[in-house]
């Protein structure tokens, strides 16, 4: 039996070492899409989440939706998940904080997608 456990931990090491690789390379943590509806407001300023650790290990991708009040300055005032994978969720929800929009009349609700993938 520890034989055949043997190229079983090397594929592992190769595997863990190219996806090591790829995550300090920028490809996993750049690797998104957000939108967003910007009829009412234009983003002036946009942060990409941060991939989380866990899910790269997990090869986890898919999609969160966050809720964001923006004020009449233009800063965001809440960002709350309003759907998504829990392991992506804090990330995308942390980015969202921090964009800026254009100041307009009054407050508004918009709701970003970020789509995270490998």
């Amino acid at each position: 039996m520890s034989k055949n456990r043997k190229p079983c931990r090397v594929a592992l090491r190769i595997f863990l070492a190219v996806l090591m690789a790829f995550a300090v390379s920028g490809v996993l943590s750049s690797n998104f899409r957000a939108y967003a509806d910007d009829a009412e407001r234009k983003v002036k300023t946009k942060v990409s989440p941060m991939y989380p650790e866990l899910a790269k290990k997990m090869a986890i991708v898919g999609a969160v939706k966050v809720e964001m009040v923006i004020d009449a300055g233009g800063t965001v005032k809440s960002a709350k998940a309003v759907g998504g994978h829990p392991l992506l969720i804090p990330a995308a929800v942390d980015a969202a904080k921090k964009w800026r929009y254009e100041p307009g009349s009054s407050e508004t609700t918009t709701i970003v997608e970020f789509k995270f993938s490998q």
